[in-house]
């Protein structure tokens, strides 16, 4: 069963009197339970195909299907919830909200959607990730790496149909950048998730079990 599939998608921009064509005719299916990396160098349309995904923006044409349900269908506030529900996202810079300790990061999209938490679950993740002794710590004081796997626990705490992963490695050193991504790849192994990640380190992209190489917004065959 495919649990992301993009059917003839396209993306430009207007820069000025020029339009960039930062996605241009993708066909991708991604099948559920999967790891997939998507590589490419800087401006190869990684990220808007991320944004894609994760109906964080809306096609120029095309469309985009998440577990059955086509984003393009959806008004923006039901994309809004559909995100919440359906989407986990991981982002390069972590995006915790420094007021909050990392349990209330951790359930902030449960509380968003008024849903009450999975007590087991949120044990079996944090356990999983190393945070179960800094639950209830603010974000600042945890190590990068630290930080980022607390946004990985928010990302998988709604069970979301897919996890989206843009860069999560990015500012971290050669040694955390591998152990980020192996949780990575590990939580998604563990809990059966769709995983997409967006990164341009062709040795993290071998974690994974398919590897969608970009070039000016096109699949390299």
């Amino acid at each position: 069963m495919d649990m992301v599939t993009l059917c003839s998608l396209k993306k430009y921009f207007d820069e000025g009197p020029r339009q960039v064509q930062a996605v241009d005719g993708i066909d991708l299916s991604i099948e559920k339970g999967k790891f997939t990396a998507v590589t490419g160098a800087s401006g190869s349309g990684k990220t808007t195909l991320f944004n894609l995904i994760g109906g964080l923006c809306r096609p120029t044409e095309g469309t985009v299907t998440v577990e059955g349900m086509d984003l393009g269908t959806l008004r923006e506030e039901e994309l809004t919830i559909f995100r919440r529900r359906k989407v986990g996202f991981v982002f390069q810079d972590c995006r915790l909200v420094p007021e909050l300790t990392v349990r209330e990061n951790i359930l902030l999209p449960l509380a968003l959607d008024r849903s009450r938490p999975d007590t087991a679950f949120f044990e079996e993740v944090t356990g999983l990730l190393g945070l179960s002794k800094t639950l209830d710590d603010f974000p600042h004081t945890l190590s990068g790496g630290g930080q980022q796997c607390a946004a990985i626990a928010r990302a998988l705490i709604t069970r979301p149909a897919v996890l989206l992963a843009d860069e999560p490695t990015g500012r971290f050193d050669a040694r955390t950048a591998q152990n980020v991504a192996g949780l990575l790849s590990m939580t998604a192994d563990a809990f059966h998730q769709t995983l997409i990640l967006i990164t341009h380190n062709p040795e993290l992209a071998q974690l994974a079990d398919r590897v969608v190489r970009l070039r000016n917004g096109r699949i390299v065959k």
